[in-house]
């Protein structure tokens, strides 16, 4: 007969179940969460828009240049290379084993376009290619603590890019977004530039004009550019469109600097007269007893000075206000003449004045584009008006710059070098560019547009190797022709990019596992750490080192990846593959993103039917070979 459970032991049975059902069920709604979905091939079947008259017209000019330099045009790459290319290129990873399956598969026609645009749509484009573009708009820095969220401006960056908004309109939300940090993430551009509680605006003008136009405008900060027309004039008149912006508990805003209209000149030297100083008082502002006219430009602009004690100019916030000047004033308001008896009264604090280091007078500089002013907007704040600027239709320097840059990141080696130092337009050696601008700019700044029309042109879908060289400078002349797809090492994110994605037979993307996904994020930021991270020179040369090397073959995550177990691909592909040379087709695709050669699977067949019970560690060793190969670590 059984025992009948006593009102405790009801209880405590009662205390002990409902946890473990609780405990169940969660386990159960995490696991059913972050389940892999079935794989669904995403590939349009038709080109959309297609770029073909432009890139009729590069692959035309590219044709006459080589022939002008006596190079034969090269043959054309293996798809499943161009595959790899553009992988690398828009996801920062080799094509999954899973996506060259799908693409060999593939027998409709204008497989490269459809597959572009497939890539294009995937959601590892905008994150990947934001952190491409933000190492330009932003750098690499972690910026002042609190105030500055990079992390936040990238995963806005990427989200603009993955819906393929105009890069005009990104632009223009860049250079005069105001808000929070957080709220409006493009303000984190304005927000890494603040030091010392002040903001450097000498710094924000050199990154427009090396991210939005190309040129290097800031090497004319200090003094007029040694080798190219720009003044320093040009720079300190760029740098003024930034002068109003501040940031406090509100964000980024812009303070107007404008306070109130007066009707009679300032007296060229001497003290402020009486006029001047009721009507700065009746706007609530005053100047000290003792002030005085200091003339900058003579019936142009002044600015007025008092004569505060130090300790008193100690609580004024103002930058560059907290001494006063050698003379003993404290430079408090500017003057500029607005038209015939009528002039306005400015905030220092909020213009663009400073005491120049070579005369230690004080210098007050309006803002103003280096070339043609006339294509500010009229209305809007300084910095509204400078994206309207630098994004207006006739500046040809804004199409130039993107184009170029993606033509970099699409083939290692940017079109014009250095990316952020071109010509001005209509200068030879620079006419492709021109070429791509015009359509860039015709097709609402796409950069989508711009990557597709890259990628269907003869130069990145050649070959990267000849057999037409006499000697070494021969392929580095051919390399700088494009007479060949060049062959460049791959940058940190895409070495280990690669070696997960070459770890796992599905694709690692945002449908992936949680836990693949976590692994993904965590071993990558490790991997650039101690590989190095090129900053915001990626697009510079570089060479090998041995720590990369060793690194590569002796680190954990290499001999983790390499290993034969049921989760990876290297004991995925050993279960699944019927035969030795199925299974060596298989890892070179998954590594390399091609099979083997006649000569290389020879060569490793020989290697399995001499160890045919240690299978599993010959897949394992193969796997680490090509990890470590040149091959893998290159773009070619």
């Amino acid at each position: 007969m059984a025992r009948v459970l006593s009102r405790g032991e009801q209880i405590l049975n009662s205390k002990l179940i409902l946890p473990a059902i609780v405990v169940l069920c969660i386990i159960g709604l995490v696991t059913w969460a972050a389940r892999m979905p079935p794989s669904v091939d995403r590939t349009p079947r038709e080109v959309i828009q297609s770029p073909a008259e432009t890139v009729q017209q590069i692959d035309t000019f590219m044709l006459s240049r080589w022939q002008s330099q006596d190079m034969e045009p090269p043959a054309a790459a293996d798809e499943l290379q161009v595959l790899r290319r553009l992988s690398l290129t828009l996801h920062g990873t080799v094509p999954s084993l899973e996506e060259i399956r799908q693409f060999e598969s593939d027998t409709q026609p204008n497989k490269i376009e459809r597959w572009t645009q497939r890539m294009l749509s995937d959601e590892r484009f905008g994150p990947y290619f934001g952190e491409r573009l933000a190492r330009t708009i932003v750098g690499v820095e972690t910026g002042p603590f609190i105030f500055y969220r990079r992390d936040r401006f990238v995963d806005w960056l990427g989200e603009e890019l993955q819906q393929d908004a105009p890069w005009s309109e990104i632009t223009r939300k860049i250079i005069g977004g105001r808000g929070l940090t957080t709220g409006t993430p493009q303000t984190n551009f304005i927000t890494v530039a603040l030091a010392n509680d002040e903001l450097d605006v000498n710094k924000l003008a050199g990154r427009t004009s090396r991210a939005f136009l190309g040129q290097r405008i800031d090497c004319a900060q200090c003094h007029d550019h040694p080798f190219d027309d720009w003044q320093q004039a040009d720079f300190e008149g760029l740098a003024a469109f930034y002068a109003q912006a501040s940031f406090n508990i509100a964000g980024v805003r812009d303070q107007d600097s404008f306070l109130c209209e007066i009707d009679k000149q300032p007296p060229a030297d001497g003290e402020v007269p009486n006029s001047i100083r009721g009507a700065i008082g009746r706007n609530g502002h005053g100047l000290a007893t003792h002030a005085t006219v200091i003339t900058i430009q003579p019936e142009r602009l002044w600015v007025l000075a008092d004569g505060a004690k130090a300790e008193a100019a100690e609580d004024d916030e103002g930058p560059g206000q907290d001494e006063p000047n050698e003379g003993g004033f404290r430079p408090r308001y500017v003057v500029r003449a607005a038209g015939p008896d009528r002039f306005t009264v400015h905030d220092y604090a909020h213009e663009h004045a400073f005491e120049d280091f070579t005369t230690t007078e004080t210098r007050v500089v309006n803002p103003a584009p280096p070339f043609h002013p006339e294509w500010q907007p009229e209305n809007g704040t300084r910095r509204e008006k400078l994206a309207g600027w630098v994004t207006h239709s006739d500046n040809q320097r804004f199409g130039r710059a993107m184009a170029n840059r993606v033509w970099g990141l699409m083939f290692g080696q940017a079109y014009y070098a250095p990316v952020d130092d071109l010509p001005d337009p209509g200068d030879s050696g620079t006419e492709l560019l021109d070429i791509l601008a015009r359509d860039f700019r015709a097709h609402d700044d796409s950069i989508h547009r711009l990557i597709r029309t890259i990628a269907a042109t003869r130069a990145f879908q050649a070959v990267s190797t000849t057999d037409k060289l006499s000697s070494p400078a021969d392929y580095e002349n051919m390399k700088a022709d494009f007479a060949v797809f060049p062959l460049v090492r791959l940058r940190p994110e895409q070495v280990i990019g690669s070696m997960l994605q070459a770890s796992y037979v599905r694709t690692i993307d945002q449908n992936s596992h949680l836990f693949v996904r976590a692994a993904r994020f965590f071993n990558e930021i490790d991997f650039v750490r101690e590989y190095g991270d090129p900053g915001d020179s990626e697009l510079d040369d570089r060479s090998g080192t041995i720590p990369q090397a060793l690194l590569r073959m002796n680190g954990n995550l290499t001999s983790e990846r390499t290993k034969v177990d049921p989760f990876g691909a290297p004991g995925r592909i050993l279960a699944l593959s019927p035969s030795d040379e199925i299974l060596i087709d298989n890892c070179f695709l998954a590594c390399l993103t091609r099979r083997p050669t006649a000569d290389e699977k020879k060569h490793f067949l020989a290697q399995f039917q001499d160890k045919a019970n240690n299978r599993e560690q010959l897949t394992q060793d193969l796997y680490w070979s090509l990890f470590n190969s040149d091959e893998f670590s290159w773009n070619h």
